[in-house]
């Protein structure tokens, strides 16, 4: 089967009313100077064994560099929400449509298929002038309404404050015997609405509260994540790591004295460093060049600050894709722990929560082996009326069960502050 991919120029107004209809309910990957758009399926490319299948991965790769394309600046891509396990089943989706936006630079839709063609885009056009029309008809009209939105929630968590306190403490118990240096427990808590959860609502909230973010919506996964794992531009290679939590008051002067304590913090900079280090491991095999600083810095979120590191190198003469970069480095410390196959083995005992793509990569990866891969984090996993919601809290030997608890309180408010609106 021959798969080819048409580029067609966007104009701006056209750009604005595909970035609606992706909103409401496409797929979006959009932060501050890069924006993707992605409408419908011209191929899946399933990982059976998830991205433990290295072959497999090369393979996905090659399958996707040899679409053959026309009248591009810009190569056809895939999209997709990866699982937080490594040996999970994931897939990755070539769109029919997919909208690159580069900030100043010229948008552009690219349509694959085994014939592709304009129909395509000005079908997706026409759709998004119907929908654009849709809330505001009158009742005698006979168009189709959008549902109102939610009014009312409630808010449960999936375990008592008591339980994820004594998982706490056992697994600072387990840290103290030396098998781990450290692990990262997860909580879970679920929104229930009233009616339907609409992903534009959600999406414009969550770019609006975290602006400095890369806001998703995949498949039902949603977010707006801090965290680039890696991204691949050529032979340039980045990752920028966060590890190391405290809070943010809005206060200035207090907010200086939080971040001087956590950059201060023995513990917060030992468990930062281990996801660093971790990261550079997996990158420098492949790298005839690549900078670790020394020293982190201070990452602002609208709630909390984290330590963050950002590595950059350049690629060796094997020049991996995007994706087979991501394989050799998720997940990290920062949401599984250390050493990571001892972290995973006794999460999968004890945790006994299901993450599904909740900490694992979301992102894209193009024909030439560029993309952006980010932390699947102040994320929620979308479904009608409800919506499940995550976060989580590295465990280390000295680590303090009240404080990761009210930890995982402040991250979680990062995607609540959207979802829930009385």
């Amino acid at each position: 089967m021959t798969m080819r991919a048409v580029g067609y120029e966007l104009a701006l107004d056209e750009l604005q009313r595909l970035r609606a209809l992706a909103f409401r309910d496409g797929t979006v990957l959009e932060r501050d100077g890069l924006a993707v758009y992605a409408f419908d399926q011209a191929l899946r490319l399933r990982l059976p064994a998830g991205l433990a299948d290295t072959g497999r991965v090369g393979a996905l790769e090659a399958v996707l560099s040899s679409i053959e394309q026309e009248h591009l600046f810009y190569p056809p891509l895939a999209v997709g929400a990866l699982p937080f396990r490594p040996d999970e089943p994931g897939a990755l989706v070539v769109p029919e449509l997919a909208v690159v936006a580069p900030s100043g630079g010229q948008p552009l839709a690219i349509v694959t298929g085994q014939s592709p063609a304009r129909d395509t885009l000005e079908r997706l056009l026409a759709q998004s002038s119907k929908a654009a029309c849709s809330p505001a008809a009158p009742p005698s009209s006979g168009a189709r309404h959008e549902a109102a939105p939610p009014d009312r929630f409630q808010l449960r968590s999936r375990r008592s404050h008591a339980d994820f306190l004594q998982r706490v403490s056992t697994a600072i118990d387990e840290v103290r015997t030396g098998r781990l240096d450290k692990v990262v427990l997860a909580r879970e808590v679920v929104v229930h609405a009233n009616r339907q959860l609409r992903q534009h609502d959600l999406l414009e909230r969550l770019r609006a509260l975290h602006p400095s973010c890369q806001s998703f919506a995949v498949e039902g996964f949603l977010g707006a994540s801090p965290e680039l794992l890696v991204s691949r531009r050529g032979d340039i290679v980045a990752s920028h790591p966060l590890a190391g939590t405290a809070p943010r008051s809005g206060d200035p002067e207090a907010d200086k004295r939080l971040a001087a304590a956590l950059l201060a913090s023995d513990k917060e900079r030992a468990e930062h460093r281990t996801v660093v280090d971790a990261i550079a491991h997996g990158l420098s095999p492949v790298c005839d060049s690549l900078v670790v600083p020394s020293e982190p810095s201070i990452v602002e979120l609208r709630n909390v600050s984290h330590l963050g590191t950002r590595i950059e190198g350049r690629l060796d003469t094997t020049k991996p894709g995007c994706l087979s970069l991501l394989a050799r480095i998720h997940p990290t410390p920062a949401v599984a722990g250390s050493p990571t196959d001892v972290a995973l083995e006794y999460l999968s005992k004890v945790e006994e929560l299901e993450r599904g793509r909740y900490a694992g990569a979301v992102g894209w990866v193009n024909a030439a082996g560029d993309g952006e891969w980010y932390l699947g984090i102040r994320s929620a996993i979308v479904e009608g009326r409800t919506a499940r919601l995550f976060a989580g809290v590295g465990i280390v030997a000295d680590s303090d069960p009240e404080t990761e608890l009210r930890e995982t309180q402040l991250k979680l408010q990062a995607v609540l502050a959207a979802a829930v609106r009385p």
